[in-house]
Parts: structure tokens; C-alpha cells; sequence
């Protein structure tokens, strides 16, 4: 079951799962894969599992004691009554997470109990493994080497009740829930519970998890209170918690049996202020109803939505209202690691929301946001994971994410997948290019050669995929096996003249050959770094792409190859590579200037990094501090607190108000106007921009990185610099 140690436990089960055949649910996007309907009997399935055992002192004493855990889809741990972790992160079966926990501060002499809440959603989606009838749970306690507890079959279950499904929420991403008190098994989590009547647990002994430690710290989870509560009416209030975050909303109520409560969340509220909008601009929606018992209850949800308001409507003496709360959950995150305030109060804004939608936008993986869809994308990740190394000082996550799409590589198409993990295939060339980049982007901050040498074959292989695309010239052309995405929403793309289509049009176009040089740059700089033979070949593609897109009379490169058309994407990414002909840069920057923001918020990345590799310093803040159609500055005057999706609410037909791959002016910031970046892998070595732009008055910024913290602070050009001792700082 697990390539790196000897599990003594059972993988245990629901016994209705018994019979079922685990189903393989990775495929190329375009195979066609005919699965049988899911049971639906099946689906949308809450396990309670419990064990009681005794400790003796002497165990207590033999030092920490440790929790190896995992459960398919998820579970949420408690020990002797209190909540202690939750997870796993999504994986593969076959490279299946299971956590380590140190849960010595929860145990005790005498007799103990474990209870796990277990769930299997049981949907084909983006945001689990799931779907394919592999359900359950394993788990191993510790004392130092000695075990005490596993898993096997004395193990007890019970199905939770309250839980009906009242939907299903965004594509696919979760089922919403109407939840009845009155069949709520109270206090289950307890040793004093009886549960005589409960079934055992059914060991699976087929079971085909292939089990690896997750190599990330599990959520963070923490109670949070509401910045307002507006009583709009009698059992009528409206909740705000000040921003958008992540997480479950909880309350008390004490009513009678039977007496409903309505339950609405959502990112904004309606015209009035007095309604929260539940049915989300991006497609999700969160109405839901809870059913009371007669005692006094506590709403407990299961799964995480993202919302800033709450609207709660019932009986009015039933509604405690002091007891109103969030149970926020993301990827632990130190704010403190990474600060920045400036003399621009639009940025400072700017800066925060991008920063927040990072924060919640990180959960056990990377999300491109965590409403809709709840999955990670690989382009995403370009931004997100740039964004996240310098907001949190953490790169385990950024590891963590690599690793999920080589999996994808090695196990489904060498070409890589669009999104890794998930039960969700798709493919996307753009995106299969930039994971070059983000391995490199990794190895700077961090150093770490070791998975340079362990990733750089999965580099290779993916690069070398697309051999099969090439023309004589070395260009691609008709990668009709992945979607060419260019930018997104399609109407964001500045009227790229190419048919974008799944599959893609017949023809050969800029974008994708653009990306593909950058990949394979990436490719040859990781091969220098590990001392070998770096290829050669680049030169004769650059050539080809010149002789291709770029058109003399009008001084810039065009879309495809038999098209006139100058798209913004179709210059920034040859401009950022390195492709422009000598002696034609000035004038692709000052088209790419007139052109401003003509792009999604995904492709702005590419853009700024672009026009900063030409110089263009003063600009690229002009950018960032804008409050344009086409701006972050927009976001903030929409009431943002998470960076968007898109540009502004309406320009995009199911915009979501917490997408972190919006969060580039985290690292344009700190890289191109402040000039801090790494001058050697693992920040041996760093630079400053001697460039500030005149507008930026002044700025202090600290940010913690893998050899220490670094602290800037500047003033209408004087610098005051403290860096870690072993740090070089190059002028």
C-alpha cells in the first residue's frame, strides 16, 4: 500500500462500499471514457467512526505520540471531544497524502477515544478524487516506534443522518447542505457515547491506495466572529465578516422541533443591503435550510464555501445571534511574513486584496478559486505560486503543487494535465509550458538542487512531448490534443485572430509557439544548473518564430501565420522571451504601451514582466496603481477584498470575487519595482532596482525567505537595506 514504510493498520470502510469496484477515473481529455452512473445511494456519504482504547501512563510518558492518517475523500479528526485536524490533500490513489499528527496535547490516561467524520462525495470534479467508489479511512498511533492503535475491523461506523443534500453547488464542486437536527447523533465524539448499536467497520483487503506523507502542514482552522450584525427584522439578521474568506458559517438555536432556519451565503449583498446575494455571480448557490431539534443546537456544515455575508432567517426566539461565527480554513499563513505599505493608498488597497486572495485562495492545494470550481489549474499556478512564496514565506506548498502535476505527467500524459489532482480531466498546452518555468521560478527561491534532478526528466518529457507538433521549421502547429487557451475570458484575448476552438483550429499561431520557447529556455537553464548537456536548438527557433509572426512593415508580430493581426499576447510574450528582432524592441513597447490593459487578468502576469524586462519601469507602476475599466484599482472601487476574477463584476458572465491568479502585483511589485529577487538559487545574492519610479514617493517592506528576512525601507531615493548575514547585496 505505501512505497515508503509497512502499514500494520486496515484501510476500513463503510460496508456498503464492499462490493464496489473501484473505478480508474485519469484518461486523456479528448479519450473517451465511459463510466457507469454512480449509485446515488452512493454519493454525498457522511461515516462516523469511532474507537475507544485505553493509555497507561507508562505509554504516556514514552514521549509524543504520533497520528499517521488519511481518508478518501476527507475526514475531519477528533480527539476525546475536541476537533484536532482535518485532510487529507487531494491526490492520486496511487500517491495518496496521508498526514502525521502530533496529538499527545489531546490524549490522556485511561480511556480515550477517537472519532473521525469521514465523508466521499462521490462527484466527478476538480476539487476531489472522487467518484470512483474508493472510500474510507487507515490509521496508526504511536508512542516514539511502539504502536498502540490501527485501524482493522473492531473499528465502529455509523452513517451521519442530518445531512441531506440540497444541491449541488458550482460545477459540480460540492453538495449543499440541508441539515436536520433532529436525526444528529449527539455526542458521538465522546468516550461516554454508547454506541453499542453501531456496525464495524468492513476492512478492505483489496484496498489499492498507494499511500505517501503529504509533504504540507494540514489547514489552518479557527473561529471568527462577524465584523457587523444588522437585524433587518424580526428572526431576521445579516452577517458581514469584514471579507471575503473561506470556511463554514456556525451558529446556535434553540427552537422547537421542526422549526426551520434559512440560511444564505454569499459574496455581496443585493441592492438594499438587506438581502445577501446567495445565487453568486459565479454560479454558485449557497441557500440552505436547517431543521432544529427542540434542544439546543449547533450548526455544524461540513464542507467550506467562499462568502463575506451570511442572511440567517427563522424563528425569531429561536436565533441566538451572539453565538454568529465563521469556521475559517486555508493553508496556514503568517501575515506577518510578508509586509508592504507605500505612499500610494490605492496600492496599499491593491496589495491587500491581492494578499488575501492568495490567503484563502490556498487551501491543500492551490485553487483558482474556492467557490466554483475549488481546483488547481497549472497556469494558475505561474501566479499563485510566485504570489505565495513571497506572501508567506512558505514553500512547501509550491513543492507540494509541482509534484501533484509531474504525477500527472508520469501517469497520464507526458504532456502534463491542466489540473492536478481531481477526478476532473483537462488539458491546456499554454499551461503544460509554464510548468518549466514555475520549476525553475522554485529552484531560485529555494535552492533545492535535489528536486531540480529529481523534476528535471518530467521537464524534459514534457518539452519533448509536443515533438509531434512540429513543423519543418521546429514551429508547432495543430495541438489539437490540448485546448490552446491564449488568455481567458475569450473576450479578454485583444482579438486574437485564431480559431480557438477544442479542438484548435488548423494552422499554426503565435502564442503557443511563444510559450513553447519559453519552456524550452526554462528547460536549458535547468540543465546548466545541473551540469548538463544543455541542448541547443533555440537559436533556429527563434529564427523560425521571427521569420513566422513578425511582421517588418508594421513592426510587430502578428497572430498566426497567414493572419495581419497584432494582438497584445502575440507581443508580450515574444518581448518577455527575448524573441523581438534586434533593433525592433522600441517599437513593440510602444505599441504594447498603447495598447494598455487589453487582456484578462491571468495574461496581465506575462504582460507587466514583459514590459519590466524592457525597462519600462516607470509604466509598469503606472499599471499596477491604475484605476482604469481594466485595473486592479477597478476591483477596489467594486468593494474588493479578494483580488477578482476578472477585471471588474460584469465582465465576465460568472466572475467569482476570490481568484488568487489575480494576484500578480504581489510579485511585480517586489521583483520589478523594488527590484528584490533572488541573484543566485536560494537567495545567496539579491539586487535592487535602481530605477524607482519617480511617482512611488516612498516604501517600507520586510519579507521573510529561506535564509532570513530581509528588510527595505526607501525615501525619495534614499535606501536603508538590512539583508541576513550570509546575503550579497549587488547593485
Amino acid at each position: 500500500m505505501d512505497t515508503t514504510r509497512k502499514w500494520q493498520a486496515k484501510w476500513i470502510q463503510d460496508e456498503a462500499f464492499a462490493d464496489a469496484v473501484p473505478l480508474s477515473m485519469t484518461h486523456k481529455q479528448t479519450s473517451v471514457q465511459t463510466l457507469p452512473e454512480h449509485r446515488r445511494d452512493l454519493q454525498n456519504r457522511h461515516m462516523l467512526v469511532r474507537k475507544t482504547f485505553t493509555l497507561s501512563s507508562a505509554e504516556l510518558d514514552g514521549g509524543s505520540l504520533q497520528l499517521d492518517i488519511t481518508a478518501d475523500d476527507y475526514y475531519k479528526l477528533y480527539i476525546n471531544g475536541a476537533f484536532v485536524s482535518q485532510g487529507p490533500a487531494q491526490g492520486y490513489p496511487f500517491h495518496y497524502p496521508y498526514n502525521r499528527l502530533d496529538v499527545t496535547d489531546w490524549l490522556r490516561e485511561g480511556r480515550n477515544i477517537i472519532a473521525v467524520h469521514v465523508y466521499y462525495q462521490g462527484l466527478i470534479n476538480r476539487a476531489y478524487n472522487s467518484g470512483d467508489y474508493r472510500q474510507g479511512m487507515i490509521a496508526e498511533l504511536y508512542a516514539g516506534e511502539r504502536l498502540l492503535l490501527a485501524t482493522d475491523a473492531t473499528w465502529k461506523y455509523w452513517l451521519a443522518e442530518q445531512y441531506e443534500a440540497g444541491g449541488i453547488a458550482g460545477n459540480d464542486t460540492q453538495f449543499l447542505e440541508n441539515i436536520d437536527s433532529r436525526r444528529e447523533e449527539r455526542g458521538w465524539r465522546e468516550t461516554a457515547y454508547d454506541d453499542s448499536d453501531w456496525r464495524f467497520c468492513h476492512v478492505s483487503e483489496a484496498d489499492d491506495h498507494m499511500l505517501a506523507l503529504q509533504p504540507t502542514p494540514p489547514l489552518a482552522v479557527y473561529t471568527r466572529r462577524p465584523s457587523s450584525v444588522t437585524a433587518v427584522g424580526a428572526g431576521h439578521y445579516v452577517i458581514d465578516f469584514g471579507e471575503e474568506l473561506t470556511g463554514q458559517f456556525t451558529m446556535q438555536a434553540h427552537g422547537q422541533a421542526g422549526e426551520r432556519i434559512e440560511i444564505r451565503c454569499g459574496e455581496e449583498l443585493e441592492d438594499g443591503g438587506e438581502q445577501v446575494r446567495y445565487e453568486m455571480r459565479c454560479n454558485c448557490s449557497y441557500r440552505e435550510y436547517w431543521t432544529l431539534s427542540g434542544a439546543r443546537d449547533e450548526l455544524e456544515e461540513f464542507e467550506y464555501k467562499a462568502f463575506r455575508y451570511v442572511e440567517v432567517i427563522g424563528p425569531p426566539s429561536a436565533i441566538l445571534a451572539e453565538s454568529f461565527a465563521a469556521v475559517v480554513r486555508h493553508y496556514p499563513f503568517d501575515d506577518a511574513s510578508c509586509r508592504l505599505e507605500t505612499s500610494n493608498p490605492l496600492f496599499n488597497r491593491i496589495w491587500t486584496i491581492c494578499k488575501n486572495g492568495v490567503k484563502y485562495g490556498s487551501q491543500e492545494t492551490f485553487v483558482d478559486c474556492p467557490s466554483r470550481e475549488k481546483g488547481q489549474y497549472l497556469g494558475d499556478n505561474t501566479i499563485i505560486a510566485h504570489a505565495h512564496m513571497y506572501a508567506s514565506g512558505d514553500l512547501r506548498l509550491t513543492k507540494k503543487a509541482l509534484t501533484d502535476f509531474a504525477l500527472s505527467a508520469r501517469h497520464i500524459c507526458p504532456g502534463g494535465m491542466a489540473v492536478a489532482p481531481g477526478s476532473l480531466m483537462q488539458e491546456i498546452a499554454d499551461y503544460s509550458f509554464q510548468w518549466p518555468m514555475q520549476l525553475l521560478e522554485y529552484y531560485r527561491q529555494s535552492g533545492d538542487l535535489a528536486f531540480l534532478r529529481e523534476m528535471e526528466p518530467v521537464a524534459a518529457e514534457m518539452v519533448g512531448y509536443f515533438d509531434r507538433y512540429k513543423r519543418e521549421d521546429g514551429l508547432l502547429a495543430n495541438i489539437t490534443d490540448k485546448w490552446n487557451l491564449v488568455d481567458w475570458p475569450d473576450g479578454m484575448r485583444d482579438g486574437y485572430d485564431f480559431p480557438l476552438t477544442q479542438p484548435v483550429g488548423p494552422g499554426c499561431h503565435n502564442v503557443v509557439n511563444a510559450f513553447y520557447y519559453g519552456a524550452q529556455m526554462a528547460l536549458a537553464e535547468i540543465r546548466e544548473e545541473l551540469q548538463l548537456e544543455a541542448g541547443n536548438g533555440l537559436r533556429e527557433f527563434k529564427e523560425a518564430f521571427v521569420a513566422a509572426f513578425f511582421d517588418p512593415e508594421q513592426r510587430r508580430f502578428v497572430d498566426a501565420v497567414g493572419s495581419r493581426h497584432a494582438s497584445l499576447h502575440a507581443n508580450a510574450l515574444p518581448l518577455l522571451f527575448g524573441l523581438v528582432p534586434e533593433g525592433e524592441q522600441e517599437p513593440v513597447v510602444a505599441w504594447l504601451k498603447s495598447r494598455g490593459m487589453s487582456c484578462g487578468v491571468y495574461f496581465s502576469y506575462f504582460l507587466l514582466k514583459a514590459l519590466a524586462a524592457a525597462g519600462e519601469y516607470e509604466y509598469v507602476y503606472e499599471l499596477l496603481v491604475a484605476d482604469g475599466e481594466h485595473s486592479w484599482g477597478n476591483m477596489v472601487k467594486e468593494g474588493a477584498t479578494t483580488c477578482f476574477e476578472a477585471w471588474g463584476k460584469e465582465q465576465k458572465w460568472n466572475t467569482s470575487l476570490c481568484h488568487p491568479w489575480a494576484s500578480a502585483p504581489i510579485p511585480l511589485f517586489i521583483e520589478e519595482i523594488i527590484g528584490l529577487r533572488p541573484g543566485a538559487p536560494g537567495w545567496d545574492a539579491i539586487r535592487l532596482n535602481p530605477h524607482i519610479p519617480a511617482a512611488l514617493e516612498s516604501f517600507t517592506f520586510e519579507c521573510r525567505v529561506r535564509t532570513g528576512v530581509i528588510r527595505i525601507g526607501y525615501d525619495r531615493g534614499r535606501w536603508e537595506i538590512e539583508t541576513p548575514a550570509n546575503v550579497e547585496l549587488m547593485r
